[in-house]
């Protein structure tokens, strides 16, 4: 990620922040329907689940800048999803619902460069959480 693609993704999850339940409903919702087959990874009460997700996205975008600072955890991540059963394919499917939810959840802010730069962010995500 560039340092301005960085800026963007701080600056717009900054909108987001102030609406992460339902934001994180969104997304779950978008993933669901996406893929239907995904929903029996998760738990019936997905309150705590829609918290984790909204929790990691932050410490992610914060720590854009001091990336070295969080990449062991992405990659424990990706290492703990592995024992759920996540396949390489579900992590496009994860990247197409966020961009959707991020779409929705900031409107006629989400533009052609935050698009651009959270795909980018993902991305870096993706390729960590892959490497476990």
């Amino acid at each position: 990620m560039t340092p301005i693609q960085q800026d963007v993704v701080q600056s717009s999850f900054a909108k987001v922040a102030p609406i992460a339940e339902q934001a994180a409903v969104i997304f779950y919702d978008e993933l669901f329907a996406r893929d239907p087959s995904l929903r029996q990874m998760f738990p019936q009460d997905m309150t705590e689940q829609r918290r984790k997700l909204m929790s990691m996205l932050a410490t992610a975008v914060a720590n854009l800048k001091t990336w070295d600072k969080i990449q062991a955890a992405v990659h424990a991540l990706g290492a703990r999803h592995v024992t759920y059963g996540v396949t390489a394919s579900h992590y496009d499917t994860v990247g197409a619902a966020l961009i959707a939810t991020l779409a929705k959840g900031l409107g006629p802010d989400f533009d052609e460069q935050t698009k651009d730069a959270w795909i980018a962010c993902y991305a870096a995500i993706r390729s960590e959480m892959l490497r476990a």
